[in-house]
């Protein structure tokens, strides 16, 4: 560790000098707070050790501006004077720990690898937390259609206000992922997103999940539990699938949302919770209404605002883009370097039909990074989809164009368009990345009119 001693007692700093340097630490010195504030601003240390009585400035002082000047190192407060009242302030001004002098060397060493344990820990912990992040992509919301960035224009939109969402789409499309954007955009972001799959848990269990329940309201409640609603209180639930809810569960969330208030499985009272609901679902509700299946009253309650996220059938343009975001993610996550996907594999995922939609385009890519052998994805690595019929039929929902001819130069048009944006217009770079000779691509730019 880079620790500073801090003190003005000459002896004392040559003292802790030698005993943290047999240790292997890399120390520094300084014989006022003024100059350890003057050091750490240019080069911050993982431990201070801080003498709390000194000239001029003392040790709380020394901590308070410390923390003003965001210093990220541990203290550990030194005083020969030590007592209870002291340790205690040192602790309310950010100190980790306090030794009371005259101390011995085993002292010190113990209260430094206990620091040093701390910081491995802290530093594991940001390590798992950032690779965390990366497997989750960030939150990070992928595409430039015009259909997707009109749904998210509009979650922005509605996040700062306390309005309840509904969000429609097919599954795989990501409507979590436009929640927690409503949510971190919104002021109770640093309150607790809790999000819960209607459809994902046993109707006996449902009310008690969402509810909580009291000890003994039924065979196996041996303890008093919260629900979900009282565990989101201040922040956002999350109500994916909303449309399987049972009627009985449908009322009492009516009523949830209508009172502000909940009442656990056997309590006799309610407790009150501010909690701002998303639903979400892949059904037609107001089908579904109107066939007397999910309630009108609750429907129009948690409808005031809605959100269509289309299916990627819709937005084609994107696949190009959330393919490579894919093949980055995986690639951290699984530790292979592929680093590109063939033409040849990028005009099939293209023309597939993605019932499972980005989720599916997502286990493809996964599958085929595990699969290949070389510096790209190939056509061979994409098992499934070389096996399924292209641009499959929608359900009858929409006539698809099934013209090979003008499917592929749709999709040779956004390529080159990706292209010349990522190398900022560089021709020759664009060329390369599309496996084209420079003379075709130029050609190219020409026939789809994509020149300056």
């Amino acid at each position: 560790m880079k620790i500073l001693i801090v003190d003005d007692e000459p002896g004392l700093r040559q003292t802790l000098d030698r005993i943290l340097g047999a240790e292997g630490h890399q120390t520094a010195t300084a014989s006022h707070a003024a100059e350890a504030l003057d050091t750490l601003a240019h080069s911050d240390a993982d431990l201070v050790l801080c003498d709390l009585r000194m000239p001029t400035m003392g040790g709380l002082e020394f901590l308070e501006r410390y923390e003003a000047q965001h210093g990220r190192g541990l203290v550990i407060a030194m005083s020969a004077y030590g007592d209870a009242d002291t340790a205690i302030a040192a602790m309310q001004r950010g100190a980790y720990d306090y030794i009371q002098k005259p101390f011995r060397a085993e002292e010190v060493i113990l209260c430094v690898r206990k620091a040093a344990e701390r910081e491995k820990l802290r530093a594991k912990i940001e390590r798992l937390e950032q690779e965390l992040s990366n497997i989750r992509g960030g939150g990070s919301i992928v595409g430039r259609s015009a259909a997707l960035l009109g749904a998210v224009d509009l979650a922005r939109k509605v996040a700062r206000h306390p309005s309840t969402v509904m969000i429609t789409g097919e599954s795989g499309t990501g409507k979590e992922l436009i929640a927690r954007l409503i949510h971190d955009g919104s002021p109770r972001a640093e309150e607790s997103f809790v999000a819960v799959n209607c459809g994902a848990i046993p109707e006996a269990l449902l009310e008690s999940e969402l509810f909580g329940h009291v000890r003994g309201s039924f065979t196996g409640a041996t303890a008093d539990k919260p629900g979900l609603f009282e565990e989101a209180d201040g922040g956002t639930l999350f109500l994916d699938e909303i449309g399987e809810l049972p009627a009985s569960l449908q009322v009492k969330l009516l009523r949830a949302l209508q009172e502000g208030e909940v009442r656990r499985v056997g309590a006799n009272t309610s407790k009150r919770v501010d909690v701002r609901v998303i639903a979400a679902t892949n059904r037609d509700l107001a089908a579904d209404v109107n066939a007397g299946r999910f309630r009108g009253d609750l429907y129009y309650r948690v409808n005031v605002v809605s959100i269509r996220l289309p299916p990627l059938r819709e937005r084609r343009e994107d696949i190009p883009e959330l393919a490579l975001h894919f093949l980055r993610r995986h690639n951290a996550r699984l530790g292979l370097d592929v680093g590109r996907i063939s033409p040849d594999a990028m005009r099939l995922l293209a023309g597939h039909a993605w019932p499972g939609n980005v989720r599916e385009l997502e286990n493809v890519i996964e599958r085929a990074l595990v699969m290949a052998s070389g510096p790209s994805i190939e056509p061979a690595h994409l098992v499934d989809l070389s096996t399924a019929p292209p641009l499959a039929a929608t359900n009858g929902a929409e006539d698809v164009d099934l013209s090979v001819k003008r499917r592929t130069e749709t999709l040779e048009r956004t390529l080159i368009q990706r292209a010349l944006e990522q190398t900022r217009g560089n021709r020759t770079r664009a060329a390369q990345l599309l496996e084209l000779s420079h003379r075709a691509l130029l050609y190219k730019i020409r026939d789809y009119g994509l020149g300056d």
